[in-house]
C-alpha cells in the first residue's frame, strides 16, 4: 500500500482527508506543482494556514515538496492516487475547486510567475553582462566549422542580447534567434549587423509559435537555450518544446545555473527559479523523449566575469532519438 509507511491505520487516513481545505489543496497540487504562496492565493487563505494544512498531508506521504530559495513548492506524491481512498478524495477536492473556480485559475497563477521576467526583459537596458567578446573568436569558429558534419540550422532559444550568435553564426549556415522581448531582439539585431552576420533570422514569440516551428522545417541540428530555462514558468514543458524543434539525431544544449540560494540575485534578475538540480534537468530531458542525456558542470573560470558568474553553471546535452518506423 502506497501510504503504509506514513499512516498506521485506515481511519487515520479518513480523518486526514475529512477536512475540505485539505481536499482542495490536494486537488490543486495534483493539477500543478505550486508554491505555498500560489496555493494561498488560489485558496483565498493566508500562507500560514496553507502551510498548516499541507504539513499533515506531507507527513502522510500525500504531498512531495521541494524548496527554491525561500519558496516551497508542493505536488501530489508519485503513486498517491493509486490508493482508492486518496483517489476518491482527489475527485471530491477537484469538485470543490471547480465549483469555487480555483481550478480554472491555476493557469493564470502559473503564468504570473514570469510577469516580472517579462517586464525586466522588455526594458532596453543591459542584461546579461558585457556585449563584447574577444574579436578573434568568431573568426576561429568560422575556421573550425569545416570540421563539423551537420551544421545546417541552429536555433538560439531566448537569444537575449544575441551573445550566443558570436558562436552560432560562424558555425551554421542558418541561425534562428527567438526571444519574447522586442527590446532584447533589437539589441541582438544590432549585434548581428555590427558583426556582419547575414545568416540570422530574428523571431519574436514563444517556443511553440507556428512561425518558429514552420521556420525550423524538418528540424534543427542544434537547439541551444542559454540561461533561459530558469525564466520558464514550466521548465519541463519548455524542454519538451525545445526538443520538438530538433531533427531526428539533432542535439539540445541547455545552459543554466545550478540550484542556488541567492534570493537577492533571483529577485534582481527577475528569475522564476533558483537554478536546477542535475537530476531535474535529466528528468525533463527524459520526459521529452530525448536520449544520450548528460549534465556536466562548466569551469568556473570561464563564467566568473559574467552576470551570475558566482553561481555554478551547468550544461544539459541530449539528442532527439530517430523516429520509429
Amino acid at each position: 500500500m502506497v501510504l503504509a509507511h506514513a499512516v498506521e491505520t485506515r481511519w487515520q487516513l479518513y480523518r486526514l482527508l475529512a477536512e475540505p481545505a485539505r481536499l482542495r489543496l490536494l486537488a490543486l497540487a495534483a493539477e500543478e506543482e505550486l508554491s505555498l504562496s500560489e496555493l494561498a492565493e488560489l485558496l483565498d487563505e493566508s500562507q500560514p494556514n496553507v502551510s498548516r494544512h499541507a504539513a499533515p498531508l506531507r507527513q502522510a506521504g500525500l504531498l512531495a515538496e521541494r524548496r527554491h530559495g525561500t519558496r516551497t513548492f508542493v505536488r501530489l506524491s508519485e503513486g498517491a492516487a493509486l490508493d482508492p481512498v486518496v483517489n476518491d478524495a482527489l475527485a471530491s477536492g477537484r469538485g470543490l475547486c471547480e465549483r469555487e473556480g480555483s481550478l480554472a485559475k491555476i493557469v493564470e497563477i502559473v503564468e504570473k510567475r514570469d510577469l516580472r521576467t517579462r517586464e525586466f526583459f522588455s526594458e532596453a537596458g543591459e542584461h546579461g553582462g558585457a556585449s563584447e567578446v574577444s574579436p578573434e573568436i568568431p573568426a576561429y569558429l568560422s575556421a573550425l566549422s569545416v570540421l563539423l558534419p551537420e551544421r545546417e540550422l541552429a536555433i538560439d532559444a531566448g537569444t537575449g542580447n544575441g551573445a550566443l550568435l558570436d558562436a552560432l553564426s560562424p558555425l551554421f549556415r542558418r541561425v534562428i534567434a527567438i526571444d519574447r522581448s522586442e527590446a532584447q531582439l533589437a539589441r541582438a539585431r544590432e549585434r548581428a549587423e555590427r558583426r556582419g552576420y547575414q545568416n540570422v533570422r530574428f523571431l519574436r514569440g514563444e517556443l511553440d509559435s507556428e512561425e518558429l516551428v514552420g521556420s525550423a522545417g524538418a528540424g534543427a541540428d542544434v537547439v541551444v537555450a542559454s540561461r533561459m530555462l530558469h525564466h520558464a514558468v514550466r521548465p519541463r514543458t519548455a524542454v519538451e518544446q525545445l526538443a520538438a524543434l530538433l531533427r531526428p539525431g539533432g542535439s539540445l544544449l541547455v545552459i543554466d545555473y545550478e540550484r542556488h540560494a541567492d534570493e537577492a540575485f533571483r529577485e534582481r534578475e527577475a528569475d522564476v527559479w533558483n537554478g536546477f538540480e542535475p537530476a531535474e534537468l535529466e528528468g525533463h530531458a527524459r520526459a521529452a523523449g530525448l536520449g544520450q542525456i548528460r549534465v556536466s558542470r562548466l569551469p568556473h573560470g570561464l563564467v566568473s566575469a559574467t552576470t551570475g558568474g558566482h553561481l555554478g553553471w551547468q550544461v544539459l546535452s541530449a539528442t532527439r532519438l530517430p523516429d520509429k518506423t
